[in-house]
């Protein structure tokens, strides 16, 4: 591991990181955030973080299934690091629905949190452990709403302060918070004589407002099941839950910038008559750009954040690419039908006119995205082996491990008694052998079953952290 790093700190521009199956891909991650001492073992501590010292990581998955299993193998390797997630729109591109409340909560967290800055507010460039930003292709591929949207678009409440609730209500319904009875999920907000009720973006619980007239008594954050609370606040701060505002501002660009594009807009429109009217619409993250002046890419938010891309990242980012084209494709055929004489993407009748935006105004295209990486350092993991003496690439020794699929189907073999001899095959080899298991009561079970079948000098830690502190 320490070789590998020392390695990419000397190469310049793009790297292949070849032996890098799904796990050891996570330690790399996190040894190139600065968290190496504890994610590279014992014998690294001190030394191989030195490449990555301090650095935000951004590690681009494949798609969502690999994002999540890249946090979960951080969260097990490198515990204290700080992983932000920043997934794609679980809707099809051009779609008529709105991504999933919960969803947009995370990717404005994460945006919020980036648009701050880093350790030491220099975006992860200084000193210290830096952040591994997780995303997906599909999410890197779209521009996001401008960093500045976040420094204006906030709301300090402080207990003892006069707040007019009314002006409260304005900037809820303006950043996308939508009212409703009870509070369950990010993004809702409820009203109750001088109780409001406010799930903020990045909260773990709902809050709790308590006003005496235009005095914020208190703020107390309460369990959304039981309302029970949970604690109290002196304060707190509100950020947008939609990438979409809908200010005075925000609604004339839409306005203005749809009859540019489509040179028509009547009432036979219902976003265009929503948004005039200054109401949201179903699916009206599709027209993001015509929101905002401009848009901006994940990387405006993580300028020196060094990029690690998955596996197959480039054949991922071209079945996208031809995806939006299809669907871009679709939409424009049918987007001077008149209502209901077109075909939806589920094969019925389309409900409504559908302008679709340039795909280019939404998306990166192919050239993009390489002129983005261009002047980059760049990572790029296969779990394949490499050659050695080739340049720009470096072989971190990573191989897939032994699944014991041949002894599993065997009736008269048993996988304990195989496991022992390849443990004791790499303990010749001078190897380490950790064996891990999903939980404690499993490792319990796992240690008795294993010591039942002669393994001997078993030592039950905690995490990844005490494996790596034993002696070898």
């Amino acid at each position: 591991m320490k070789d590998t790093i020392e390695r990419l700190g000397a190469e310049a521009g793009h790297t292949l990181i070849g032996g890098a199956p799904e796990g050891v891909d996570a330690l790399l991650i996190a040894a190139l955030a600065g968290d190496a001492g504890e994610a590279g073992g014992a014998g690294d501590a001190g030394e191989a973080g030195g490449a990555g010292q301090g650095s935000d990581v951004l590690a681009v998955a494949r798609d969502d299934v690999g994002m999540a299993r890249t946090s979960e193998a951080l969260a097990f390797f490198a515990p204290d690091i700080e992983r932000l997630e920043f997934p794609a729109w679980d809707c099809l591109p051009y779609d008529r629905v709105s991504p999933r409340p919960e969803l947009v909560n995370r990717r404005i967290d994460t945006l919020a949190r980036l648009a701050q800055g880093g350790a030491g507010k220099d975006g992860g460039k200084g000193g210290g452990k830096g952040r591994v930003i997780l995303t997906t292709v599909s999410a890197f591929l779209q521009r996001v709403p401008p960093r500045r949207g976040f420094a204006d678009n906030a709301m300090t409440l402080r207990v003892g302060t006069r707040l007019a609730p009314d002006e409260l209500f304005v900037f809820l319904q303006t950043n996308g918070y939508i009212r409703t009875d009870t509070v369950m999920e990010p993004g809702e907000y409820a009203k109750r004589g001088g109780i409001v009720d406010i799930f903020p973006a990045g909260a773990a619980e709902p809050l709790r407002l308590d006003f005496f007239g235009d005095d914020l008594e208190g703020i107390r954050a309460f369990d959304a099941a039981s309302q029970r609370t949970t604690g109290r606040l002196e304060k707190t701060v509100l950020r947008p839950v939609s990438e979409v505002l809908l200010d005075g501002a925000a609604i004339s660009r839409f306005r203005s910038g749809y009859r540019v594009l489509f040179a028509k807009a009547g009432d036979d429109d219902p976003l265009y008559a929503a948004v005039t009217a200054g109401h949201r619409h179903i699916g009206m993250e599709h027209w993001l750009p015509l929101f905002h002046e401009k848009l901006e890419t994940l990387l405006d938010y993580a300028p020196h954040a060094r990029i690690v891309l998955d596996h197959q990242a480039e054949e991922a980012r071209d079945a996208r690419l031809e995806q939006i084209a299809e669907y871009y494709a679709t939409r424009s055929d049918f987007a001077d039908a008149k209502p209901g004489t077109g075909i939806g993407q589920a094969g019925g009748q389309i409900g409504a006119v559908y302008h679709p935006v340039p795909p280019e105004t939404l998306f990166l295209d192919a050239g993009e995205w390489d002129a983005l990486l261009k002047d980059r350092s760049v990572s790029q993991f296969t779990p394949f082996s490499t050659p050695e003496d080739a340049k720009a690439v470096v072989d971190a020794g990573g191989r897939a491990g032994h699944d014991f699929a041949d002894v599993r189907v065997r009736p008269d073999a048993n996988v304990f008694d195989a496991l022992g001899e390849h443990v004791q095959t790499l303990k010749r080899e001078g190897r380490r052998v950790v064996i891990t298991a999903f939980s404690q009561g499993s490792r319990d079970r796992l240690v008795s079953m294993l010591g039942e079948h002669g393994f001997e000098n078993l030592v039950p830690v905690e995490s990844w952290a005490d494996a790596m502190a034993l002696d070898r």
